[in-house]
């Protein structure tokens, strides 16, 4: 299962990566398809936020196939490993590297789906393609649990929910940056800012409760590991300020109205956060460092 795990992993590498290439293709299409427009020139017009010139029309849908198998290939690593190691496979750094693609890609997927963008396709997917070569950087080894982690059920679900949770807030990072680069991009066929103040909003309704589920189930397994509920470790810290950015965005949305760039650059700074609290343990160090490096 080992092997199964390591082969369904490259499979879905190359299919990240071939879903890149295709959402690339589509995306500078549509460029080129907005600048001919704004210039006069003919353009055909399709429903997915690009107006695109003849032979690119289906190169999208190959993207998003593309990024369907890199998902499903995924899956199945993750799946396999779980059966190889007996435990969730969330216990050092390569496993959750893998986890956090793995989110990465199904939020990419849903989004996809519901908003029919796949601009906010092609950096999500690229987002999962650079935590899977990472993943290839770093040991991939399969060894004994440490004592802290000997919690089948809650290294399970503590952890699925923090995939849920970063995969959700990529998509946020991801929509937030299209929007604060449109000015100097001069909004050539990119999504209308409108919409992706939106997709921001909704990636973070959605990721914010499993981010609170992370820090609630991470307590309760702490006073079962070590005694305490809160230690101040530094991942708990991190935890902590990222659940503090996010909250300071939802209030500033809903009670203070805040759109456009102020609320962009909170969720930049959320998904900054996101990233130190997944790489922090390894600079800190502290009770979370088991990261198998």
């Amino acid at each position: 299962m080992f092997k199964m795990s390591e082969y369904a992993l490259v499979a879905a590498m190359l299919s990240s990566g071939m879903a890149v290439v295709a959402y690339l293709a589509y995306v500078l299409g549509g460029l080129r398809a907005a600048r001919m427009q704004s210039a006069g020139g003919p353009v055909r017009t399709v429903s997915v936020g690009f107006s695109l010139g003849p032979g690119l029309t289906n190169v999208g849908l190959y993207g998003t196939i593309l990024a369907w198998l890199a998902f499903a290939f995924l899956g199945l690593s993750l799946v396999f490993r779980a059966i190889a190691t007996g435990h969730g496979p969330f216990a050092n750094q390569y496993e959750f590297a893998v986890a956090f693609a793995f989110g990465t890609l199904a939020a990419s997927v849903w989004f996809e789906a519901r908003y029919h963008q796949r601009i906010i396709s092609l950096l999500a997917v690229l987002v999962a393609l650079g935590l899977l070569l990472y993943a290839t950087t770093i040991p991939n080894n399969i060894d004994p649990l440490v004592p802290a982690l000997q919690n089948n059920l809650l290294l399970t679900v503590h952890v699925a929910t923090a995939i849920v949770a970063y995969g959700s807030f990529t998509i946020g990072f991801v929509a937030a940056g299209l929007f604060l680069i449109q000015p100097a991009a001069g909004r050539w066929g990119l999504p209308r800012p409108e919409l992706l103040d939106e997709i921001g909003y909704r990636a973070i309704v959605i990721g914010f409760p499993f981010l609170t589920l992370v820090i609630i189930l991470g307590a309760l397994w702490a006073e079962v590991a070590w005694g305490r509920y809160w230690g101040w470790d530094p991942k708990e810290t991190a935890s902590l300020v990222t659940w503090l950015i996010y909250s300071a965005y939802l209030h500033a949305r809903i009670v203070r109205g805040w759109r456009g760039s102020r609320a962009a650059w909170l969720l930049m700074a959320g998904f900054g956060a996101t990233l130190f609290t997944y790489f922090g343990n390894m600079v800190f160090g502290g009770l979370h460092s088991y990261a198998g490096l």
